[in-house]
């Protein structure tokens, strides 16, 4: 049963429906805080899942004839864990030769303070010509997609190869993974492994492959993976 203790005196009524008031105030206020911090925590969340993983980038073409630069061509993407598509180098005395280079994608930024570059060089007492626009290249690392300078692969039975020498600084957890195998004649692919095995470039520690490719039966496949640990 309800209780009326104004005795109907009107300046009583109204002391107390403005106590409910404002006592109603401070509910709706305590719930508009709640959806608040409600709101922000989901922000928060959804910003945190944001972050995308870096991709290392491959751009691989041919500059004469095609049978001598196969695998995926043009440009491809990769994202850890997995590698990136094979490209396959069969340069020999046919015309032209195969066009490479590499670039990484780190949309958020994720990559912060990294430094990758990719050395292209002649053996020591190597046929040049086989290496072209030799020297030592920085990987773009960017919030879009693109690449560093182009090098070219054009090896035959020259004499030397082609050192490809990928370099990590900057920071202790990024890791470049390198697979290069022979599917054919082992001597064209210098400091092969077997396929599926890689070598790891990091701070401190580069890797170097040679491309040796030739009249020889087979060629050398080559993959990337980027990661952090």
């Amino acid at each position: 049963m309800h209780h009326d203790f104004s005795g109907g005196d009107p300046i009583v009524r109204k002391l107390c429906l403005t106590g409910r008031l404002r006592a109603l105030s401070g509910v709706l206020a305590a719930g508009a805080l709640i959806a608040g911090l409600s709101g922000t925590a989901a922000h928060a969340s959804e910003t945190g899942t944001l972050a995308a993983a870096a991709e290392i980038g491959v751009q691989f073409n041919p500059d004469g004839d095609a049978g001598q630069c196969g695998g995926t061509t043009g440009q491809q993407w990769g994202t850890s864990p997995d590698f990136t598509r094979a490209i396959r180098f069969d340069t020999d005395n046919r015309p032209g030769g195969c066009q490479l280079a590499f670039g990484v994608y780190d949309p958020d930024n994720t990559l912060a303070g990294a430094s990758l570059t990719y050395g292209f060089q002649a053996s020591p007492g190597g046929d040049a010509g086989q290496c072209g626009n030799q020297g030592t290249y920085q990987i773009p690392i960017q919030r879009f997609r693109t690449f560093g300078p182009s090098v070219r692969v054009d090896t035959d039975n020259r004499s030397g190869w082609c050192n490809l020498t990928f370099t990590v600084s900057g920071r202790s957890d990024v890791v470049l993974d390198v697979q290069f195998y022979a599917d054919g004649d082992g001597g064209q692919c210098v400091n092969a492994l077997p396929a599926g095995q890689y070598r790891s470039a990091f701070a401190g520690s580069p890797v170097t492959v040679g491309i040796d490719a030739d009249g020889r039966p087979g060629g050398c496949q080559f993959l990337l993976r980027l990661r952090t640990v």
